[in-house]
This record gives structure tokens, C-alpha cells and sequence, in this order.
């Protein structure tokens, strides 16, 4: 079966158009209980999901291109950025953890397109478990699964959450201790 070449970074496009539509979505009725909650959470896992498929493709059948290399992980965190920010705004998540994991995830950005002239920056193992550490995390915070098990979900959130912002500043230190390495190592061959 052929697979149209540019299927994995449409889809991945498509993940960046549904952040605003999840966070309108969040926060329209002031993060009420009620169905745009709960739609907001399922727009989110649907669109957090579409990050492994869109990278299951491109490697299956072999049409990985920096261009995607580049979106994937930009996708993933104009996504997660938004859930981060949109629990600050209701009160249900501190901002010193929205803006700690911003400063990680927009410098990391920022830096991947510096230097994507140069050669492009795949996302290393710590970065994808970094994400699928937020991305369980912010679905769980988002579920306002309260309403159906009780308020010990709460802990289980913090659990995950901490986890998750853990696993953020680690991978970013990771990022930079390679990033270096490798500036310093190519200097060292020239």
C-alpha cells in the first residue's frame, strides 16, 4: 500500500491546529465539570495520541524528513504548552510548574531552529519519555475524573504531574550535556 509522503507531518499539522481548539475548548466555561470539559480532555488524548502514529508511519514506511523532525516535536509542545497553561489559568496547576516546563520547552525549541540550518535535532529517548510523561499526566489532570472516583484522583495527579515536570527539567539538562558535546567534538574535528 503507498503511503502519501507527506501523511505523517499533515497529521502532525493538524496536532498543532487542535491546541487552540482544545484550550478555547478548556476554558470556555471557566473549566467547569461539565461536557466541554470533558471534550477538551478527549480532543487533547486524541491529539497527544496522533504523536506516536504520525512517527509510527514516517519510520514504517520510511518517509522520515527533517521537515518532520523539525514539526514533531514543536506540535507536541504548542500542545502540551497549551494544557499547561490552560490548568494555570483555571487555578487547577501552579504557575511556577507551567512556566518551569516553558522555559525548557520553548529554549529547546528555539534552539532546534537555530540550528536546523546546520543539521536538524531528532528527539532523543529522555525528551519522548518526557512527553509521554506529560502527555499522561495533563490527560489525567484534564479528565475531571473527580467527578466519578473522588477527590484521592488528586494525589494520583500530583504523583504524575511531578513525575512528568521531573522527567522535563532532566531531559532538558540531557539536551544540553549532548548538545554541547557534540559543539565541542565538532570543533575538535575541524
Amino acid at each position: 500500500m503507498a503511503v502519501p509522503r507527506q501523511l505523517p507531518n499533515t497529521i502532525t499539522i493538524v496536532r498543532i491546529f487542535m491546541a487552540p481548539v482544545f484550550l478555547w475548548m478548556l476554558l470556555v466555561d471557566g473549566g467547569a465539570d461539565g461536557p466541554l470539559r470533558w471534550w477538551a480532555a478527549v480532543l487533547f488524548i486524541i491529539a497527544i495520541a496522533t504523536d506516536g502514529i504520525d512517527g509510527w508511519i514516517a519510520r514504517r514506511y520510511e518517509i522520515v524528513t527533517d521537515l518532520g523532525k523539525l514539526l514533531d516535536p514543536i506540535a507536541d509542545k504548542v500542545l502540551t504548552g497549551f494544557a499547561f497553561i490552560g490548568l494555570s489559568i483555571l487555578g487547577e496547576l501552579p504557575w511556577w510548574v507551567t512556566i518551569v516546563v516553558l522555559i525548557r520547552e520553548v529554549g529547546i525549541t528555539v534552539h532546534r531552529l537555530v540550528v536546523a540550518s546546520d543539521h536538524v535535532v531528532a528527539a532523543a529517548w529522555m525528551g519522548k519519555l518526557k512527553t509521554l510523561a506529560q502527555a499522561v499526566a495533563l490527560s489525567l489532570a484534564l479528565l475531571p475524573l473527580w467527578t466519578l472516583v473522588g477527590d484521592w484522583i488528586f494525589w494520583v495527579n500530583g504523583v504524575t504531574m511531578t513525575i512528568a515536570v521531573l522527567l522535563t527539567v532532566a531531559s532538558g539538562i540531557d539536551y544540553v550535556i549532548t548538545e554541547v558535546r557534540g559543539a565541542r567534538r565538532g570543533r575538535s574535528a575541524a
